[in-house]
Protein backbone atom coordinates (compact mmCIF):
# COMPACT_ATOMS: atom_id res chain seq x y z
CA UNK A 1 0.00 0.00 0.00
CA UNK A 2 1.28 3.40 -0.64
CA UNK A 3 2.61 5.99 2.26
CA UNK A 4 -0.45 7.26 4.03
CA UNK A 5 1.17 11.11 4.44
CA UNK A 6 4.82 12.06 5.21
CA UNK A 7 6.46 13.78 8.13
CA UNK A 8 5.50 17.48 8.43
CA UNK A 9 7.55 20.46 9.53
CA UNK A 10 5.67 20.94 12.19
CA UNK A 11 6.09 17.84 13.75
CA UNK A 12 3.29 15.77 12.95
CA UNK A 13 4.15 12.08 12.37
CA UNK A 14 3.81 9.97 9.40
CA UNK A 15 1.02 9.04 8.87
CA UNK A 16 -0.25 5.61 10.17
CA UNK A 17 -0.79 2.56 7.17
CA UNK A 18 -2.56 0.27 9.72
CA UNK A 19 -5.16 2.11 11.61
CA UNK A 20 -3.79 -0.84 15.06
CA UNK A 21 -1.16 2.21 15.07
CA UNK A 22 -3.76 4.89 15.34
CA UNK A 23 -7.06 3.23 16.86
CA UNK A 24 -7.02 2.15 20.41
CA UNK A 25 -10.50 1.02 20.35
CA UNK A 26 -10.25 -0.44 17.00
CA UNK A 27 -11.66 -4.08 18.39
CA UNK A 28 -14.78 -2.39 18.68
CA UNK A 29 -15.71 -1.33 15.40
CA UNK A 30 -17.47 -3.76 13.81
CA UNK A 31 -15.51 -5.44 10.28
CA UNK A 32 -17.00 -7.80 7.76
CA UNK A 33 -17.51 -11.56 9.30
CA UNK A 34 -15.24 -14.71 7.69
CA UNK A 35 -11.80 -13.25 8.01
CA UNK A 36 -8.62 -15.33 6.31
CA UNK A 37 -5.31 -15.23 7.88
CA UNK A 38 -2.58 -13.05 6.18
CA UNK A 39 -5.22 -12.46 3.48
CA UNK A 40 -8.12 -10.34 6.06
CA UNK A 41 -11.71 -9.36 4.24
CA UNK A 42 -11.24 -11.02 0.87
CA UNK A 43 -13.93 -13.18 0.49
CA UNK A 44 -16.46 -12.03 -1.74
CA UNK A 45 -14.73 -8.74 -2.10
CA UNK A 46 -14.67 -7.24 -5.74
CA UNK A 47 -11.41 -5.45 -6.81
CA UNK A 48 -12.90 -3.93 -10.16
CA UNK A 49 -14.99 -2.04 -8.12
CA UNK A 50 -13.60 -1.36 -4.50
CA UNK A 51 -15.67 1.60 -3.58
CA UNK A 52 -18.95 -0.14 -4.62
CA UNK A 53 -17.67 -3.25 -2.33
CA UNK A 54 -17.43 -0.78 0.81
CA UNK A 55 -20.81 0.52 0.03
CA UNK A 56 -21.95 -2.93 0.33
CA UNK A 57 -19.94 -3.47 3.73
CA UNK A 58 -21.44 -0.01 5.10
CA UNK A 59 -24.97 -0.95 4.67
CA UNK A 60 -24.71 -4.39 6.23
CA UNK A 61 -22.00 -3.07 9.54
CA UNK A 62 -22.89 0.75 10.29
CA UNK A 63 -21.53 3.93 10.32
CA UNK A 64 -17.97 3.08 10.95
CA UNK A 65 -16.47 0.06 10.09
CA UNK A 66 -12.89 -1.54 8.93
CA UNK A 67 -11.63 -3.83 5.98
CA UNK A 68 -8.51 -5.52 6.45
CA UNK A 69 -6.39 -6.45 3.29
CA UNK A 70 -2.83 -8.01 2.93
CA UNK A 71 -2.28 -7.33 6.68
CA UNK A 72 -3.50 -3.55 6.79
CA UNK A 73 -6.48 -2.44 8.53
CA UNK A 74 -8.60 0.49 7.20
CA UNK A 75 -11.64 2.74 9.18
CA UNK A 76 -14.38 3.64 7.01
CA UNK A 77 -17.23 6.12 8.16
CA UNK A 78 -20.29 7.82 6.91
CA UNK A 79 -22.56 8.10 9.30
CA UNK A 80 -23.43 11.74 9.52
CA UNK A 81 -22.59 12.69 12.99
CA UNK A 82 -18.85 11.01 12.54
CA UNK A 83 -18.32 12.92 9.38
CA UNK A 84 -19.09 16.22 10.67
CA UNK A 85 -16.98 15.83 13.41
CA UNK A 86 -13.84 14.57 11.29
CA UNK A 87 -15.21 18.07 9.01
CA UNK A 88 -13.79 20.30 12.06
CA UNK A 89 -10.59 21.54 10.81
CA UNK A 90 -9.17 22.43 14.23
CA UNK A 91 -8.40 18.74 15.58
CA UNK A 92 -8.64 17.17 11.64
CA UNK A 93 -7.25 17.89 8.24
CA UNK A 94 -7.09 16.42 5.05
CA UNK A 95 -4.91 12.74 4.87
CA UNK A 96 -3.48 12.10 1.62
CA UNK A 97 -3.32 7.95 1.08
CA UNK A 98 -4.81 4.95 -0.46
CA UNK A 99 -5.23 6.17 -4.15
CA UNK A 100 -4.86 9.96 -3.57
CA UNK A 101 -1.06 8.68 -2.55
CA UNK A 102 -0.56 6.74 -5.67
CA UNK A 103 -0.98 9.72 -7.55
CA UNK A 104 2.22 11.52 -6.49
CA UNK A 105 4.16 9.97 -9.19
CA UNK A 106 2.42 11.98 -11.65
CA UNK A 107 1.24 14.65 -9.87
CA UNK A 108 3.42 15.18 -7.11
CA UNK A 109 2.71 18.43 -4.94
CA UNK A 110 0.03 19.84 -7.11
CA UNK A 111 -2.91 21.03 -5.10
CA UNK A 112 -4.98 17.87 -4.99
CA UNK A 113 -2.23 15.07 -4.06
CA UNK A 114 0.10 17.90 -2.26
CA UNK A 115 0.74 16.58 1.96
CA UNK A 116 -0.62 19.49 4.23
CA UNK A 117 3.33 20.71 5.59
CA UNK A 118 4.35 20.87 1.56
CA UNK A 119 5.02 24.37 0.83
CA UNK A 120 4.27 24.70 -2.59
CA UNK A 121 -0.07 23.64 -1.37
CA UNK A 122 -0.21 27.02 0.01
CA UNK A 123 1.61 28.79 -2.63
CA UNK A 124 -0.54 27.86 -5.34
CA UNK A 125 -3.42 28.38 -3.43
CA UNK A 126 -3.32 31.73 -2.71
CA UNK A 127 -1.87 32.51 -6.42
CA UNK A 128 -4.46 30.70 -8.19
CA UNK A 129 -7.67 31.44 -5.78
CA UNK A 130 -8.26 34.70 -8.01
CA UNK A 131 -8.14 32.20 -11.10
CA UNK A 132 -12.04 31.45 -9.55
CA UNK A 133 -13.25 34.45 -9.11
CA UNK A 134 -16.54 35.78 -10.24
CA UNK A 135 -14.42 38.46 -12.70
CA UNK A 136 -12.46 35.21 -14.08
CA UNK A 137 -15.46 33.51 -13.95
CA UNK A 138 -17.18 35.80 -16.35
CA UNK A 139 -14.67 35.34 -17.94
CA UNK A 140 -14.64 31.95 -18.81
CA UNK A 141 -18.22 31.70 -20.02
CA UNK A 142 -17.96 32.52 -23.50
CA UNK A 143 -14.97 29.77 -23.83
CA UNK A 144 -17.69 27.07 -21.80
CA UNK A 145 -20.27 28.30 -24.46
CA UNK A 146 -18.33 28.00 -27.77
CA UNK A 147 -17.12 23.99 -26.59
CA UNK A 148 -20.81 23.55 -25.50
CA UNK A 149 -21.13 24.24 -29.22
CA UNK A 150 -18.68 21.82 -30.32
CA UNK A 151 -20.10 19.54 -28.41
CA UNK A 152 -24.12 19.77 -29.62
CA UNK A 153 -22.47 20.40 -33.20
CA UNK A 154 -21.34 16.25 -32.99
CA UNK A 155 -24.56 15.45 -31.52
CA UNK A 156 -26.48 16.93 -34.33
CA UNK A 157 -24.15 14.89 -36.52
CA UNK A 158 -24.76 12.07 -34.91
CA UNK A 159 -28.90 12.78 -34.63
CA UNK A 160 -28.77 13.21 -38.60
CA UNK A 161 -26.86 9.94 -39.28
CA UNK A 162 -29.93 7.99 -36.73
CA UNK A 163 -26.85 7.10 -34.14
CA UNK A 164 -27.16 6.90 -30.42
CA UNK A 165 -24.76 9.28 -28.81
CA UNK A 166 -21.98 7.87 -26.12
CA UNK A 167 -22.44 10.11 -23.40
CA UNK A 168 -19.60 9.59 -20.89
CA UNK A 169 -17.00 9.50 -24.26
CA UNK A 170 -18.68 12.65 -25.25
CA UNK A 171 -18.78 14.61 -21.77
CA UNK A 172 -15.40 13.96 -21.35
CA UNK A 173 -14.53 15.55 -24.83
CA UNK A 174 -16.41 18.69 -23.64
CA UNK A 175 -14.78 19.14 -20.31
CA UNK A 176 -11.18 18.31 -21.74
CA UNK A 177 -11.68 21.02 -24.24
CA UNK A 178 -13.40 23.18 -21.48
CA UNK A 179 -10.48 23.23 -19.27
CA UNK A 180 -7.89 23.19 -21.54
CA UNK A 181 -9.09 26.47 -23.30
CA UNK A 182 -10.07 28.16 -20.67
CA UNK A 183 -7.02 27.58 -18.20
CA UNK A 184 -4.45 27.36 -20.81
CA UNK A 185 -5.22 28.62 -23.96
CA UNK A 186 -5.11 24.81 -25.34
CA UNK A 187 -7.10 22.89 -28.14
CA UNK A 188 -6.82 19.45 -27.69
CA UNK A 189 -9.20 18.83 -30.77
CA UNK A 190 -11.50 16.54 -29.17
CA UNK A 191 -14.25 16.65 -31.09
CA UNK A 192 -12.32 16.11 -34.89
CA UNK A 193 -11.05 12.65 -33.41
CA UNK A 194 -12.71 9.36 -33.41
CA UNK A 195 -10.68 7.99 -30.64
CA UNK A 196 -10.66 9.65 -27.27
CA UNK A 197 -7.35 12.22 -27.48
CA UNK A 198 -4.11 10.52 -26.19
CA UNK A 199 -3.86 12.61 -22.88
CA UNK A 200 -7.13 10.80 -21.59
CA UNK A 201 -6.25 7.08 -22.68
CA UNK A 202 -2.71 8.63 -20.59
CA UNK A 203 -4.88 9.99 -18.08
CA UNK A 204 -6.84 7.01 -17.07
CA UNK A 205 -4.68 4.59 -17.46
CA UNK A 206 -2.63 6.00 -14.52
CA UNK A 207 -6.17 6.22 -12.53
CA UNK A 208 -7.01 2.99 -13.09
CA UNK A 209 -3.08 2.15 -12.19
CA UNK A 210 -3.47 3.94 -9.22
CA UNK A 211 -6.77 2.31 -8.00
CA UNK A 212 -5.12 -0.96 -8.40
CA UNK A 213 -2.13 -0.39 -6.67
CA UNK A 214 -4.30 -0.75 -3.54
CA UNK A 215 -5.29 -4.27 -4.57
CA UNK A 216 -2.58 -6.09 -4.08
CA UNK A 217 0.55 -6.19 -1.29
CA UNK A 218 2.83 -3.35 -1.37
CA UNK A 219 6.20 -5.89 -1.76
CA UNK A 220 4.55 -8.07 -4.65
CA UNK A 221 3.26 -5.38 -6.14
CA UNK A 222 6.50 -4.67 -8.70
CA UNK A 223 5.76 -8.39 -9.38
CA UNK A 224 1.97 -8.94 -9.80
CA UNK A 225 1.77 -5.16 -12.20
CA UNK A 226 4.87 -5.61 -13.75
CA UNK A 227 3.35 -4.67 -17.09
CA UNK A 228 1.22 -2.66 -15.77
CA UNK A 229 3.78 0.01 -14.10
CA UNK A 230 5.65 0.07 -17.43
CA UNK A 231 1.92 1.17 -19.00
CA UNK A 232 2.02 3.83 -16.21
CA UNK A 233 5.39 4.49 -16.71
CA UNK A 234 4.44 5.42 -20.76
CA UNK A 235 1.35 7.40 -19.17
CA UNK A 236 3.02 9.31 -17.11
CA UNK A 237 5.81 10.47 -19.87
CA UNK A 238 3.01 11.29 -22.54
CA UNK A 239 1.47 13.40 -19.78
CA UNK A 240 4.36 15.10 -18.58
CA UNK A 241 5.73 16.10 -22.35
CA UNK A 242 2.31 16.92 -23.22
CA UNK A 243 2.39 19.50 -20.35
CA UNK A 244 5.99 20.41 -21.15
CA UNK A 245 4.91 21.04 -24.91
CA UNK A 246 1.56 23.62 -23.51
CA UNK A 247 4.07 25.30 -21.02
CA UNK A 248 6.93 25.70 -23.50
CA UNK A 249 4.46 27.34 -26.18
CA UNK A 250 3.21 29.43 -23.48
CA UNK A 251 6.66 30.55 -22.51
CA UNK A 252 7.69 31.22 -26.37
CA UNK A 253 4.59 33.82 -26.80
CA UNK A 254 5.02 35.53 -24.00
CA UNK A 255 1.61 35.06 -22.24
CA UNK A 256 -1.78 34.52 -22.54
CA UNK A 257 -4.66 36.78 -21.63
CA UNK A 258 -4.42 35.82 -17.85
CA UNK A 259 -5.64 32.57 -17.62
CA UNK A 260 -4.72 29.97 -14.93
CA UNK A 261 -1.38 29.12 -17.20
CA UNK A 262 -0.48 32.79 -17.01
CA UNK A 263 -0.76 33.22 -13.24
CA UNK A 264 1.33 29.81 -12.65
CA UNK A 265 4.36 31.44 -15.02
CA UNK A 266 4.11 35.17 -13.87
CA UNK A 267 2.10 35.06 -10.52
CA UNK A 268 4.05 36.27 -7.25
CA UNK A 269 2.69 35.27 -4.08
CA UNK A 270 1.17 38.81 -2.93
CA UNK A 271 3.07 38.54 0.74
CA UNK A 272 6.41 36.72 -0.11
CA UNK A 273 6.92 37.50 -3.56
CA UNK A 274 7.81 33.91 -4.31
CA UNK A 275 6.73 32.01 -7.53
CA UNK A 276 5.85 28.19 -8.66
CA UNK A 277 9.04 26.16 -10.03
CA UNK A 278 8.99 24.82 -13.44
CA UNK A 279 8.86 21.83 -11.77
CA UNK A 280 5.05 22.49 -9.80
CA UNK A 281 3.89 24.40 -12.87
CA UNK A 282 3.88 20.89 -14.79
CA UNK A 283 2.26 19.58 -11.55
CA UNK A 284 -0.43 21.97 -11.30
CA UNK A 285 -1.09 21.80 -14.75
CA UNK A 286 -1.63 18.13 -14.91
CA UNK A 287 -3.51 18.11 -11.59
CA UNK A 288 -5.94 20.80 -13.27
CA UNK A 289 -6.33 19.25 -16.75
CA UNK A 290 -7.02 15.93 -14.67
CA UNK A 291 -9.28 16.97 -12.18
CA UNK A 292 -10.85 19.54 -13.77
CA UNK A 293 -12.42 17.66 -16.54
CA UNK A 294 -12.70 14.13 -15.18
CA UNK A 295 -15.21 14.78 -12.17
CA UNK A 296 -17.38 17.34 -14.09
CA UNK A 297 -17.48 14.32 -16.84
CA UNK A 298 -18.75 12.10 -14.14
CA UNK A 299 -21.21 14.65 -12.79
CA UNK A 300 -22.58 15.48 -16.36
CA UNK A 301 -22.98 11.44 -17.50
CA UNK A 302 -24.85 10.80 -14.30
CA UNK A 303 -27.25 13.74 -14.48
CA UNK A 304 -27.99 12.81 -18.37
CA UNK A 305 -28.72 9.37 -17.15
CA UNK A 306 -30.90 10.57 -14.57
CA UNK A 307 -32.60 13.17 -17.05
CA UNK A 308 -33.63 10.30 -19.51
CA UNK A 309 -34.84 8.07 -17.31
CA UNK A 310 -37.35 10.56 -15.17
CA UNK A 311 -38.62 12.14 -18.09
CA UNK A 312 -41.05 14.63 -16.37
CA UNK A 313 -37.89 15.69 -13.94
CA UNK A 314 -36.36 16.18 -17.41
CA UNK A 315 -39.76 18.17 -18.98
CA UNK A 316 -39.93 20.27 -15.82
CA UNK A 317 -35.54 21.29 -16.24
CA UNK A 318 -36.53 21.94 -19.71
CA UNK A 319 -39.59 24.11 -19.09
CA UNK A 320 -37.54 25.97 -16.85
CA UNK A 321 -34.64 26.81 -19.02
CA UNK A 322 -37.06 28.05 -21.57
CA UNK A 323 -38.75 30.29 -18.44
CA UNK A 324 -35.20 31.85 -17.89
CA UNK A 325 -33.42 32.06 -21.07
CA UNK A 326 -36.14 32.69 -23.83
CA UNK A 327 -34.96 33.06 -26.88
CA UNK A 328 -31.33 34.45 -26.50
CA UNK A 329 -29.14 32.06 -28.34
CA UNK A 330 -26.42 32.63 -25.94
CA UNK A 331 -27.29 32.78 -22.24
CA UNK A 332 -25.20 35.46 -20.37
CA UNK A 333 -22.98 34.61 -17.11
CA UNK A 334 -25.83 35.73 -14.83
CA UNK A 335 -28.72 33.33 -16.21
CA UNK A 336 -26.57 29.94 -15.75
CA UNK A 337 -27.47 30.60 -11.48
CA UNK A 338 -30.83 31.38 -12.61
CA UNK A 339 -31.80 27.29 -13.32
CA UNK A 340 -32.21 26.67 -9.75
CA UNK A 341 -34.18 23.75 -10.98
CA UNK A 342 -31.35 22.28 -13.14
CA UNK A 343 -28.63 23.17 -10.78
CA UNK A 344 -31.01 20.62 -8.03
CA UNK A 345 -30.83 17.65 -11.00
CA UNK A 346 -26.97 18.44 -10.83
CA UNK A 347 -26.95 18.35 -6.70
CA UNK A 348 -29.00 15.11 -6.79
CA UNK A 349 -27.06 13.43 -9.49
CA UNK A 350 -23.47 14.45 -7.22
CA UNK A 351 -24.93 13.08 -4.40
CA UNK A 352 -25.95 9.71 -5.46
CA UNK A 353 -23.00 9.30 -7.22
CA UNK A 354 -20.38 11.69 -6.20
CA UNK A 355 -17.96 11.53 -8.59
CA UNK A 356 -14.96 11.88 -6.00
CA UNK A 357 -16.56 9.20 -3.95
CA UNK A 358 -14.42 9.45 -1.07
CA UNK A 359 -12.21 11.97 1.22
CA UNK A 360 -9.88 10.91 3.76
CA UNK A 361 -9.17 13.07 7.10
CA UNK A 362 -6.24 12.50 10.01
CA UNK A 363 -6.35 13.63 13.56
CA UNK A 364 -3.91 16.46 13.91
CA UNK A 365 -3.62 15.58 17.74
CA UNK A 366 -5.14 12.88 20.01
CA UNK A 367 -9.19 13.19 20.49
CA UNK A 368 -12.23 11.15 20.61
CA UNK A 369 -14.34 10.99 17.13
CA UNK A 370 -17.88 11.91 17.91
CA UNK A 371 -17.07 11.36 22.12
CA UNK A 372 -16.78 7.44 21.26
CA UNK A 373 -13.91 6.35 18.82
CA UNK A 374 -10.22 7.27 20.59
CA UNK A 375 -7.83 8.35 17.97
CA UNK A 376 -4.33 9.27 18.02
CA UNK A 377 -2.62 11.56 16.43
CA UNK A 378 -2.13 10.46 12.69
CA UNK A 379 -4.53 8.29 12.62
CA UNK A 380 -7.48 8.80 9.69
CA UNK A 381 -10.36 7.64 8.40
CA UNK A 382 -11.66 7.12 5.01
CA UNK A 383 -15.22 8.99 4.23
CA UNK A 384 -17.45 7.39 2.09
CA UNK A 385 -19.57 10.25 0.57
CA UNK A 386 -21.82 7.78 -1.30
CA UNK A 387 -22.70 7.03 1.78
CA UNK A 388 -22.93 9.86 3.74
CA UNK A 389 -25.29 11.09 0.90
CA UNK A 390 -27.64 7.95 1.48
CA UNK A 391 -27.69 8.41 5.53
CA UNK A 392 -31.47 7.96 6.00
CA UNK A 393 -31.63 9.63 9.15
CA UNK A 394 -30.51 12.57 7.09
CA UNK A 395 -32.39 11.94 3.56
CA UNK A 396 -35.26 9.44 4.23
CA UNK A 397 -35.78 6.27 3.91
CA UNK A 398 -35.89 6.84 0.06
CA UNK A 399 -32.15 7.98 -0.18
CA UNK A 400 -31.58 6.02 -3.24
CA UNK A 401 -34.67 7.57 -4.84
CA UNK A 402 -33.49 10.29 -7.65
CA UNK A 403 -35.36 13.22 -6.23
CA UNK A 404 -34.01 16.79 -7.43
CA UNK A 405 -36.18 18.11 -4.97
CA UNK A 406 -34.02 17.32 -1.98
CA UNK A 407 -32.27 20.41 -2.83
CA UNK A 408 -34.83 23.14 -2.65
CA UNK A 409 -34.11 25.88 -0.42
CA UNK A 410 -36.11 24.68 2.78
CA UNK A 411 -34.21 21.36 2.56
CA UNK A 412 -31.38 22.46 2.23
CA UNK A 413 -31.88 24.82 5.09
CA UNK A 414 -33.14 21.64 7.18
CA UNK A 415 -30.63 19.26 6.97
CA UNK A 416 -27.42 19.43 9.11
CA UNK A 417 -24.35 21.05 7.94
CA UNK A 418 -21.35 18.28 6.26
CA UNK A 419 -24.76 16.12 5.05
CA UNK A 420 -23.49 17.07 1.34
CA UNK A 421 -19.68 16.43 0.83
CA UNK A 422 -19.47 15.87 -3.14
CA UNK A 423 -16.43 18.38 -3.29
CA UNK A 424 -14.64 17.39 -0.42
CA UNK A 425 -14.13 19.89 3.02
CA UNK A 426 -12.75 22.61 4.65
CA UNK A 427 -9.57 24.45 3.42
CA UNK A 428 -8.62 21.58 0.86
CA UNK A 429 -11.68 21.23 -0.36
CA UNK A 430 -11.96 20.89 -4.31
CA UNK A 431 -10.71 24.81 -5.93
CA UNK A 432 -12.33 24.61 -8.83
CA UNK A 433 -16.05 23.52 -7.50
CA UNK A 434 -17.81 26.73 -8.77
CA UNK A 435 -15.97 26.53 -11.94
CA UNK A 436 -17.26 22.76 -12.37
CA UNK A 437 -20.68 23.70 -10.91
CA UNK A 438 -21.19 26.76 -13.72
CA UNK A 439 -19.50 24.28 -16.54
CA UNK A 440 -22.28 21.54 -15.86
CA UNK A 441 -25.36 23.52 -15.07
CA UNK A 442 -24.79 25.50 -18.48
CA UNK A 443 -24.41 22.75 -20.70
CA UNK A 444 -27.56 20.48 -18.73
CA UNK A 445 -29.56 23.82 -19.81
CA UNK A 446 -27.92 23.58 -23.28
CA UNK A 447 -28.56 20.37 -24.49
CA UNK A 448 -31.93 20.74 -22.46
CA UNK A 449 -33.02 23.59 -24.72
CA UNK A 450 -32.28 21.49 -27.73
CA UNK A 451 -32.93 17.73 -27.50
CA UNK A 452 -35.65 15.60 -26.01
CA UNK A 453 -33.18 12.23 -24.36
CA UNK A 454 -34.29 9.10 -24.49
CA UNK A 455 -32.74 6.43 -22.07
CA UNK A 456 -31.91 2.41 -23.88
CA UNK A 457 -34.99 0.67 -22.10
CA UNK A 458 -32.19 -2.21 -21.89
CA UNK A 459 -29.51 -0.09 -19.65
CA UNK A 460 -29.10 -0.76 -16.33
CA UNK A 461 -26.82 1.64 -14.62
CA UNK A 462 -23.30 0.18 -13.90
CA UNK A 463 -20.54 2.61 -12.38
CA UNK A 464 -17.28 2.29 -13.07
CA UNK A 465 -14.11 3.16 -10.97
CA UNK A 466 -10.74 4.39 -12.10
CA UNK A 467 -10.61 6.39 -8.57
CA UNK A 468 -13.49 8.49 -9.56
CA UNK A 469 -16.44 7.06 -10.86
CA UNK A 470 -18.30 7.38 -14.26
CA UNK A 471 -21.11 5.63 -15.45
CA UNK A 472 -20.40 2.56 -18.20
CA UNK A 473 -21.84 2.47 -21.35
CA UNK A 474 -24.09 5.00 -21.16
CA UNK A 475 -25.86 5.92 -24.53
CA UNK A 476 -28.67 8.04 -25.53
CA UNK A 477 -31.03 8.32 -28.43
CA UNK A 478 -31.78 12.15 -29.10
CA UNK A 479 -34.48 14.00 -30.61
CA UNK A 480 -34.21 17.27 -32.08
CA UNK A 481 -36.80 19.54 -29.91
CA UNK A 482 -39.96 20.65 -31.83
CA UNK A 483 -40.86 24.43 -31.39
CA UNK A 484 -41.74 25.84 -28.03
CA UNK A 485 -45.28 26.61 -27.12
CA UNK A 486 -46.36 30.10 -27.61
CA UNK A 487 -45.62 31.85 -24.61
CA UNK A 488 -43.25 29.73 -23.50
CA UNK A 489 -40.68 32.41 -22.83
CA UNK A 490 -41.22 34.25 -19.30
CA UNK A 491 -44.23 31.75 -18.32
CA UNK A 492 -44.39 28.69 -16.15
CA UNK A 493 -45.27 25.42 -18.56
CA UNK A 494 -47.31 22.93 -17.43
CA UNK A 495 -45.53 20.83 -14.50
CA UNK A 496 -43.41 23.61 -13.59
CA UNK A 497 -43.22 25.67 -10.20
CA UNK A 498 -42.48 29.51 -9.64
CA UNK A 499 -38.80 30.24 -9.18
CA UNK A 500 -37.74 30.22 -6.19
CA UNK A 501 -37.20 33.78 -4.59
CA UNK A 502 -33.88 32.59 -2.34
CA UNK A 503 -31.28 33.96 -3.50
CA UNK A 504 -28.23 30.88 -4.16
CA UNK A 505 -27.10 31.71 -0.10
CA UNK A 506 -30.45 30.69 1.01
CA UNK A 507 -30.03 27.42 -1.37
CA UNK A 508 -26.52 26.55 -0.44
CA UNK A 509 -25.61 28.75 2.19
CA UNK A 510 -21.85 28.91 0.92
CA UNK A 511 -22.44 29.99 -2.75
CA UNK A 512 -22.19 33.45 -2.15
CA UNK A 513 -18.79 33.04 -0.14
CA UNK A 514 -15.24 32.82 -1.76
CA UNK A 515 -15.53 29.83 -3.54
CA UNK A 516 -12.31 29.10 -2.28
CA UNK A 517 -11.31 29.41 1.26
CA UNK A 518 -15.12 28.54 2.37
CA UNK A 519 -14.96 25.22 4.86
CA UNK A 520 -18.83 24.65 5.02
CA UNK A 521 -21.47 23.32 2.85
Amino acid sequence: MAEATGATGTGLPKGFRSAEQGWPGLHRIPHPPHRLPLLGDVLGADRRRPLQDSMRFARELGPIFRRRAFGKEFVFVWGAGLVADLADESRFAKHVGLGVANLRPVAGDGLFTAYNHEPNWQLAHDVLAPGFSREAMEGYHGMMLAVAGRLTDHWDRELADGRTVDVPGDMTRLTLETIARTGFGHDFGSFERARPHPFVTAMVGTLTYAQRLNSVPGPLAPLLLRAAARRNAADMAYLDRTVDGLVAARRRSGGGEGDLLDRMLATAHPETGEKLSAENVRKQVITFLVAGHETTSGALSFALHYLARHPEIAARARAEVDRVWGDTPRPGYDRIAKLRYVRRVLDESLRLWPTAPAFAREARQDTVLAGEHPMRRGAWALVLTPMLHREPEVWGEDADRFDPDRFTAAAVRGRPPHTFKPFGTGARACIGRQFALHEATLVLGLLLRRYELHADPGYRLTVSERLTLMPEGLRLRLERRRQRPEGARGTALPGTTTPQTADDTSRHPSAARCPVHRATD
